[in-house]
Order: structure tokens, then sequence, then C-alpha cells
């Protein structure tokens, strides 16, 4: 049944990542001349990722932020390995595209690579991984990283947008986000894939269009809370 349900996800994300960037192409070329209107420098951003078995893989995004020149006064600092990205360096546009979830497009070529899933945890630097899926959550590395799932929508729910310290959001959202990404593995299944999908499209949609900002956990999130701090302290 795994061997199965593997050659179906696979095929589900072959197929579904060819036919999104054919359908989304127009949107890419409106998104890459609005970010070279609104920043100078480079449409893509590129980053290194660890996947699968540990194999490290260019990340592909579209840029949100400023490019950093640290000779630079005014540019912002540069936040390497925070949690926060630096609000300084996010241009407006830019701030649309992380919120709306549309930097995010690029990371289709990564899907129809091999690379990454449409569903799986959320993809970490070598530096992440070794803070947190070496050792207690080390299955996370034993499947593709991918756009969406548990811990993604946790983050994307209750993290950056919400939490904006770095201490605060490595006590409360990094702990829960990475026993969701384990809880991921351990429960795969063509179901949960679906949801997290749904939910992802669902709150793309509550967050850019309705501007809500304020969200009940789901029984993922509030079982993972219970289990990695003994009780649930949302509403």
């Amino acid at each position: 049944m795994k061997s199965l349900y593997r050659l179906i996800k696979r095929l589900f994300d072959v197929l579904c990542s060819a036919l999104a960037i054919v359908v989304t192409s127009p949107l890419w070329l409106l998104i890459a001349i609005c970010i070279k209107c609104s920043s100078k420098g480079p449409v893509f951003y590129c980053a290194d990722r660890i996947g699968k078995n540990n194999k490290k893989f260019t990340l592909y995004k579209f840029r949100s932020m400023h490019v950093y020149h640290p000779e630079i006064k005014g540019e912002g600092e540069q936040r390497e390995g925070g949690y926060i990205a630096n609000e300084n360096r996010i241009f407006k546009f830019g701030g649309f595209l992380r919120k709306s979830k549309l930097d995010e497009l690029p990371q289709l070529f990564n899907i129809l690579s091999g690379q990454m899933s449409i569903v799986g945890p959320r993809p970490l630097s070598e530096a992440g991984v070794k803070n947190h899926y070496i050792g207690k959550y080390d299955n996370v590395l034993t499947i593709r990283p991918g756009l969406a799932c548990l811990d993604s929508l946790f983050d994307y729910a209750h993290g950056e947008l919400v939490v904006k310290d770095n201490e605060e959001f490595a006590k409360k959202v990094a702990p829960v986000r990475d026993f969701l990404a384990s809880m991921y593995v351990h429960r795969q299944s063509i179901g949960l894939d679906v949801y997290c999908i749904f939910r992802t499209l669902q709150l793309m949609f509550q967050i850019t269009v309705l501007k809500q900002k304020e969200f009940p956990y789901t029984k993922y999130e509030a079982e993972a809370e219970k289990k990695v701090f003994g009780k649930v302290t949302d509403n």
C-alpha cells in the first residue's frame, strides 16, 4: 500500500505541477514585472535547502525582499537563520507575495523535478535541519519536502504573520511546527494530503482576500500543542 501511495503521489505531483506552470505562466510574467518595478535585483530568490535523505537542492521563490547590501545603511540588517523575516527589507509588493503564498509558485519546478512534493514538510536550510529535525524528528528527512503540510499550515496561520519576535517564535511556534512535520510523516495518506491542499487554499483566501488574522486551532494543531506543551493555549 505504501508503494502504491508513493506512486500515486508522484504522478499527482508531476501532472499538477506541469499543469499549474502552464496555467499560471501569465501570472508569472505579471509578478516578475511588479518585482522589477518594486525593487532592484533579480526576480527569483534561490536558496540551498535539504530534501529527502539529506540531499541538498536549490529552492526557487519569487523575491519578496530588497537585496541585502551590508555596506549601504538603511538597507535593513541581514537576519540569516532567524525565524522572522526582517520587515525593513520586505518591499510592499513582496509583502503581498508572502501573505498570498504566490512567492512560492517557482517551487512548482522543484516539484516537477522530484526535489519536492506538493504535500510535504517545509524544506529547511542545513542549519535549520540540524536544529529541528536531526534526532527526535529525523523521520521528516525520509520524504520529500513540500509546499503544503501540517507544519506549514500552522506556521501560516499562527507563525510569522502573527508572531513578530524571534525568541517568542522559537518557544511557541517552532516546537509545534516540528512536531506537526513529524506527525505528517507518521500519518501520510491520500486523505491527509487532500486536507493539506484544501486547507492551504482556504487560508490563502482568508488571509489575502478576507484579511483574516486570527484562526482557531485545527484538531491536528491542538493535538500537537498538547503533546509538546501539555496543554492547548489557543482559544
